[in-house]
Parts: C-alpha cells; structure tokens; sequence
C-alpha cells in the first residue's frame, strides 16, 4: 500500500482526503509516519498546562477545540472512524472536552500531571483531551479564573505544534523532509544496516533486561528567564546549557548518594534543525542527540563542561544518527507488521542506558484568539514509558521546568532551587561568553 505523511491531507483536494480515509479505514495509524507509530505504539504523551484570566463553560471550551484542530489538522488522525482534516461533529467535542469546579486553583497544574494514557482506552476517540478547572468564586488575588490542560498522543503534537499554537499560528506540518537536500547513499545504506541490526538487538535486551515498572511522579517548576540569563552570562555558558547543568546536578545528588550515574549522565537532547534532507521523518520538526555529561562535583566546572560536550556535538553532523534512529523506527514496525506481539510490553520499560532526556521547546509566546487570556508561566511536557524526561519551556518572562521520572528522583527537584540560589551568590572566575544558539 501507499505510503502516506499523516500531515499531507488537511486542507487538500477532496480526492486526496477520500485515499486518506480509505487507509485509515484499515487502518487507524496508516497515515503515521514511522516515528508517529513509535510513539504511538508507545503510548507517549504530552501536555500544554496555563492559568487564564477567562472563564469556561462545556461551550466554550468546545470552540476552543474546534479552533484548536483548524490549526493542527493532523490532530483529526489516528483514531478508529477518522475523516482527517475534517471538524469533528458536536458529540465528539463534548466526549474530549470536561469542565469542573473549583475552590482554588492553588496546586495546579501538579495536581493534573500524569501519564495521561486514558486517551488510549476509547479506539472511537481523538488522540487528546483538553480540561479545564473553573474558580467559583471567580479570579483570585493573582487574577486567575482557570487553568486549562491539553493531553495528547505525543504521535498528533510536538513541542514546536504546542509553540505555534499558543500564538494562534498554524500548527500542520506538511512534509518536514526536504527531497532536494540528499544524505548519500552510502551514509543511508549505513544508518539502515545499523538502525535494523539496533532494532533485533534492542528487542532482544529489552525483553530480557527490562526492569520492573517502578513508581512514577510529576513536578513543575518556574524560574525568571532574566535569572537565566544574568546567571549563564556570569558563568559564560549558553542558557540552555546552564539549564540542563543545573537540573542534571541537582538530580543525580551530592557525594556518594548518586540517583543516576558516579562518572557519566548519559542524556539524550532535543532540538529544531532547520537544515532537513530527504532522510528525515515526514512529520516531526524535532531531532534527537546523544550526550554523555562528566560528573564533577563543582558546579561551575561541571556546567562549564556540559557547555564545551553541548558545543561539540552541535558541530558534528548529527544526520547519521537521525538516519540510524528513523531507521531503527522503521524496522520495529515493519517486524510489528508480521509479528504483531512484538517488540512486546517488556520492550517499552528499557531505557539503553540513557539516564535522563533533555527537551527545550520553542519559545511559548501567547498571542492571538487560541490563548486570549492565558498568564504565564505556561508548563509543557511529556511521558514515556521509563523514560525520566525534562522538558523546559521558555516564555516571555519565565521558564518552566517539568519534570516527569522516577519518584527517586523527583525528591531531589527542589535541591534545583537551592543550586540556583548557591551559585547566584558565589564569585566565580570569568570565561569567554559564548552566545546562545
């Protein structure tokens, strides 16, 4: 069959939505490239969490919906009666939008964070849900009506979709490849060999060694971004180097009693690539990298050394490992194809040895009729199966950290605070600054 981008329908000729429908009749997930199965088949989520200055009702909240999924077409995919890029009718609206009550709004948006994966239990259903809390006795002393949250497979959204949409732009994707930039076909034949080759022996281990499913929390945390930048400017780091630096340190602990490595944070990072080529995924934006941070127990000399391994990788070609990922995607889903029990429940517990996952989005700027009435701070992240993830989500004027790991770890997000506190107040030596990519 026809191989479809699932962001190539929306807003197309009629003809090409009837071939989209036709697929997605077999096949709910036809349109999913193959890193949209992954995640899919995973179970992956995201979530967009703010406080609003506006009051919702069932209504309303509807129509934010709707005008939600004219911007982000790809989010009418995916599910068991889909008609992709179509509105969806009244019915549907109300079964993925919920309203309730309520006293307060302190403890929010913790109190909402989860692994979100009710999202799956209904096959006939959307991909996502949107909420909304509503203060009685309407704003309180900071002006706050309500607080609202988007749930979603993370296979429909990414952070970059999350980023756009908060200012009211278009969020559909069209084909991210670019066909006119080609990897070599030596360096594709590579990263296919390797991809299919890491897909056997990964599923392999992770069927074996995978560990047990362990208890799992969530947490948020809001710091200035001027803090950032005065602090990073001092240090002569990149910002973004200063924020994994710090949430990395104050995770793994202090002296002796590591949660995650002694002698090296294996980390895995997200960032947008402007330069696309033929070998990338139909869909996602995003593109992954692989770190590996030096413990040191100064914080100046570790963020000074998380900076200098930030600035090597980005100067190496990180297609290979792209290529070799997307095929590593495409070889599970082909063996899933023929094999359907597998890579098996087990598969998605197994880490490979990477500690923590690292993911800065876009910058979250509200403008627009989508959030007319949000406040930041505004909080987005994600879920994975045994994955401890970190998400930072810049603003205008904060940034959020969210976390999502192990509850081993999650008593050390408050020593993020004190860290930050410490080193403000420390005099340290200068260093060249370096200018944030």
């Amino acid at each position: 069959m026809k191989s479809f981008s699932s962001s190539s329908f929306a807003g197309q000729h009629a003809e090409v939505l009837d071939l989209a429908q036709a697929a997605v009749r077999r096949n709910p997930q036809a349109l999913f490239t193959d890193f949209q199965w992954f995640l899919y088949q995973g179970q992956d989520t995201v979530f967009f969490t703010a406080f609003s200055t506006n009051s919702f009702d069932q209504d309303g909240l509807g129509n934010l919906v709707a005008e939600m999924v004219a911007l982000a077409p790809q989010l009418t995919h995916g599910f068991e009666g889909a008609r992709p890029g179509h509105p969806f009718p009244k019915h549907m609206l109300d079964a993925i939008t919920s309203v309730e009550l309520v006293d307060e709004l302190d403890g929010y948006p913790d109190k909402w964070l989860g692994k979100s994966t009710d999202i799956f239990d209904a096959p006939d259903l959307p991909l996502f849900r949107v909420m909304a809390a509503v203060r009685r006795g309407g704003p309180d002393a900071a002006g706050r009506t309500s607080v609202i949250q988007v749930r979603s497979s993370h296979a429909l959204l990414e952070g970059s979709d999350s980023a756009l949409l908060t200012r009211s732009q278009s969020a559909s994707h069209g084909t991210m490849s670019d066909q006119s930039n080609k990897v070599g076909w030596r360096s594709r034949l590579k990263g296919v060999l390797r991809g299919g080759f890491t897909a056997v022996l990964y599923m392999a281990i992770a069927n074996i060694m995978a560990p047990a499913e362990k208890p799992w929390g969530f947490r948020t945390l809001a710091l200035r971004r001027h803090r950032l930048r005065l602090l990073a400017n001092k240090l002569g780091v990149r910002q973004r180097s200063l924020l994994f630096a710090l949430v990395t340190h104050a995770l793994n602990g202090e002296g002796e009693d590591k949660t995650m490595s002694k002698k090296v944070i294996g980390a895995a990072y997200t960032m947008l690539d402007t330069r696309r080529n033929d070998a990338d995924d139909d869909f996602f934006r995003v593109r992954a990298l692989e770190a590996k941070f030096a413990v040191l127990e100064d914080f100046v000399d570790y963020v000074r050394a998380v900076d200098d391994t930030v600035a090597a990788i980005e100067q190496k070609d990180i297609t290979k490992f792209q290529v070799m990922m997307l095929a590593m995607f495409g070889a599970l889903r082909a063996i899933n194809r023929v094999l359907p029990f597998l890579p098996g429940k087990r598969f998605w517990r197994f880490n490979g040895g990477i500690h923590v996952v690292l993911t800065l989005v876009p910058p979250h700027r509200t403008y627009g009729p989508m959030t007319h009435g949000v406040v930041e701070p505004i909080y987005c992240g994600a879920w994975h199966p045994a994955t401890n993830i970190v998400t930072f989500c810049p603003g205008r004027e904060y940034v959020t950290l969210n976390f999502s790991m192990e509850q081993r770890h999650l008593a050390n997000v408050e020593k993020v605070m004190a860290l930050l506190e410490q080193v403000e107040r420390r005099e340290v030596s200068p260093r060249k600054v370096m200018a944030d990519a």
